[in-house]
């Protein structure tokens, strides 16, 4: 594998570690910035938003500047934003640079992934994929307990320094070890596909190219969301897998306060959570391909039953570290069947839909935090976001079961697919009621995008070319 795998999965690692930190150690944040530990998990919210609204965004502004360029400056804002939480003199800049590491994150994921498989051959690009996720993986297994455990005993601005040389070193690694991949030409027409602009083809029948420097296609891109099943697909990532973060959130505190735990004892729980997250993950990215909807009726089940199994649990030293690995294994087993029905409902435009549902588990994670932190400060305890996160993972299972009926009330996906793609074009007297969107300069087919430009699914295997 190319040393340049390495830079990415060093960027992957620190950018995993700044996400999932700051939750062991929200007790030491809220002391000394005098606030509560509620007001703390802002801390959390605030950097999911930050990558709701950043990875769309820089996803596409950046599909005209060169890859390696666009990582070394999101690697820049990740230090700058980790260095400004370091420093900060109050709560409110401490927020600010979570909030300025956090628009990193989806971009960094998403066009890493797209030049990990371009640094080997088409055979090998899974397996480069998967390399550069290992750092993701690693964090949450090595670098999460590692920076509480430093947070603990040194202060928790050593752990968010330390995050920041991270960031340089990885940003050192992508400026000397990722080379200037040039952007794949796009894919020939095949025979019977419609023709590119202005070239022959069949009458009346045009086909968008992608932009002059091989980028995406931004407006082919923004037709996927008019497909209902994308949309819902995506609202089951913010519900189902946003009730994952409304316990974890408050771990620190749940397990000290109500479980009797020693502070130090957060470091350990949170590297069994990670290993949670590593083998759900496995086992959702395994069974998502064969049977993508089973597996998250499965997940997310298991998910609600545990997490509102975990208010009783809490208050076993025992029960409440089991149910910790059970919460990161079924939490994470939602993750790779979330993301592939994502891609699978949005084939046409996978580059904007995948980056636009990595910001949807953030967005889950900011409305779960920021629910179980209203659960606490209504004086319900600090075991009252599990009923939070169940009552999240119960209505994400119940979009999940919505979707698939109204998939097979349509003759299943290719049904759903072409509903999808009629378009209520409304203030034209003369305009048609319906207009297909294939007559529509919008539209775009799965051709249009290289096989090389899809991001992989979170269980880090690239999806099949459709």
């Amino acid at each position: 594998m190319p040393l340049a795998l390495l830079a990415l999965a060093i960027g992957a690692f620190g950018i995993g570690t700044t996400e999932f930190v700051v939750m062991g150690l929200l007790p030491e944040v809220a002391d000394e910035f005098s606030v509560s530990v509620p007001a703390a998990g802002w801390l959390t919210t605030g950097y999911a938003l930050g990558v709701f609204g950043g990875a769309p965004l820089l996803t596409a502004l950046g599909t005209r500047v060169p890859r390696k360029r666009m990582l070394m400056a999101l690697m820049g804002l990740f230090v700058a934003g980790n260095v400004i939480s370091a420093l900060a003199p109050a709560f409110g800049v401490m927020l600010a640079g979570r909030i300025v590491a956090s628009l990193a994150h989806g971009a960094f994921f998403g066009i890493g992934a797209v030049v990990a498989a371009g640094l080997v051959a088409k055979d090998k690009r899974a397996g480069a994929i998967a390399m550069m996720f290992t750092g993701l993986t690693v964090a949450n297994v090595v670098g999460v307990p590692g920076g509480t455990l430093l947070g603990q005993t040194v202060g928790w601005r050593a752990t968010f320094l330390a995050v920041a040389a991270i960031g340089v070193v990885g940003l050192a690694g992508v400026a000397r070890l990722v080379p200037d991949l040039p952007r794949e030409p796009e894919a020939a027409a095949e025979p019977g596909a419609p023709a590119e602009s202005g070239a022959p083809g069949a009458p009346g029948e045009t086909r968008q190219p992608a932009s002059a420097a091989g980028g995406t296609d931004l407006r082919r891109e923004l037709a996927a969301f008019l497909n209902v099943q994308v949309l819902l697909a995506m609202a089951m990532t913010v519900l189902g897998f946003g009730g994952v973060f409304a316990a974890i959130t408050y771990i620190a505190p749940m397990t000290t306060e109500v479980t009797g735990y020693a502070d130090s004892s957060v470091t350990w729980l949170l590297a069994l959570f990670g290993l949670g997250m590593v083998g759900g993950n496995l086992v959702g990215g395994r069974f998502a391909d064969r049977a993508l909807m089973p597996m998250l009726y499965v997940a997310l089940s298991a998910l609600t039953a545990t997490l509102a199994l975990f208010t009783l649990t809490a208050h076993s030293k025992p029960a409440a570290a089991v149910t910790i690995f059970l919460v990161g294994f079924f939490g994470f087993a939602t993750v790779p069947p979330l993301q592939k029905r994502v891609l699978d409902q949005a084939a046409a435009a996978p580059t904007l839909a995948s980056a636009v549902n990595v910001g949807a588990f953030n967005l889950g994670n900011a409305l779960a935090a920021w629910l179980g932190g209203l659960a606490i400060s209504a004086g319900l305890g600090y075991t009252a976001p599990n009923w939070v996160g169940a009552a999240l993972a119960a209505s994400g299972l119940t979009l999940a079961v919505l979707a698939a009926a109204l998939e097979r009330r349509a003759g299943g996906p290719a049904g759903v697919a072409a509903a999808s793609r009629t378009l209520r074009v409304a203030g034209s007297a003369n305009a048609p009621a319906d207009v297909p969107l294939a007559d529509v300069p919008l539209a775009a087919t799965p051709a249009d995008v290289p096989v090389s430009a899809t991001p992989p699914t979170a269980g880090g295997a690239a999806p099949r070319p459709r």
